[in-house]
């Protein structure tokens, strides 16, 4: 299993191969990208969990692209590593201003690299800022966004639950089901690239249960979006035999059978316009309610 996925944002391919060697020995999936646009497309598309970001690229500098994630709301809580060979004590603070979670100067040493991105990781994890299973904003980072939602207008949220995810655990262990909440957030990703809007946010809330903030008027064709996929591409988790027969077969501690049916996604949808909130544990559970009722539809 990956310890995570790094993305390496670094013009000097020798480095930038290096690293990505490196880093794939210990365990971790790297993307790369030599300027500054390819960074930003491939953070949006492919969610890293941190970032080794260079100042200096061919196109728009290291800080823009930090600006840029920073300001994001589907990159904002991605930690950010500066590797550059800016050294002066200016250029870090300016790194640092931008919402840069450490700096470190060229030539470095690998080891201290690899120590600072671990530190980081386990930092953002430690304050549930992130989920360790689909790398997601969670915790605090969702208690945030919901906040900042009781001062504002025109929003919708969608939360998106899995059923029958415990029988499939039960049946194929809890790695292939981690597989499927990546899987899901995946899709969820796409979705918004292909039909949301340009500030939308994903987060996990745990277990099966996922939370999209978007735009009323988009809600419904997002929400169709992500259920036609999931519901379509999950089947691809289960074997040719329990997608033939369409349920999966338990075998119980006592020698008996049950059976349970493969997965679905559900989505209930609430906007501003639904009611009258008093604070973000009521939108959770309204919000929550409404993924129920969608269910028994």
């Amino acid at each position: 299993m990956s310890k995570g996925r790094l993305l390496v944002v670094e013009d000097d391919f020798d480095i930038s191969n290096m690293l990505r060697i490196y880093f794939d020995s210990q365990g971790y999936e790297v993307v790369v990208a030599a300027r500054g646009g390819d960074a930003l497309e491939l953070s949006r598309t492919k969610l890293p969990d941190l970032v080794i970001l260079d100042i200096y690229l061919p196109d728009i500098d290291g800080y823009e692209v930090c600006r840029r994630l920073r300001d994001s709301l589907r990159t904002s809580h991605i930690p950010i590593i500066f590797l550059t060979q800016k050294d002066e004590r200016s250029d870090k603070i300016a790194g640092l201003e931008l919402g840069a979670d450490d700096y470190i100067t060229k030539p470095f040493d690998i080891e201290e690299l690899k120590l600072r991105v671990q530190n980081s990781l386990r930092r953002a994890q430690r304050e549930s800022l992130t989920s360790p299973t689909t790398g997601l904003p969670s915790g605090k980072l969702i208690e945030e966004q919901l906040k900042l939602l009781m001062r504002r207008r025109d929003w919708a949220i969608l939360y998106i639950g899995l059923n029958d995810i415990k029988p499939f655990n039960d049946a194929y262990g809890f790695v292939a089901g981690d597989d499927v909440l990546r899987f899901a957030a995946m899709i969820m990703g796409e979705a918004v690239d292909e039909t949301g809007s340009p500030n939308d946010f994903i987060g996990h809330v745990g277990g099966g249960d996922f939370i999209v903030i978007t735009i009323p008027e988009i809600a419904h064709k997002l929400k169709d979006n992500i259920v036609h996929r999931f519901n379509e591409e999950v089947r691809a988790f289960y074997s040719f035999k329990d997608r033939e027969r369409g349920h999966v077969v338990i075998k119980e501690a006592d020698g008996g059978e049950r059976y349970a049916p493969l997965m679905t996604m559900s989505v209930g949808i609430i906007t501003d316009q639904t009611t009258e909130f008093a604070d973000i544990r009521e939108i959770t559970e309204i919000a929550a309610e409404a993924r129920r009722m969608a269910d028994r539809q």
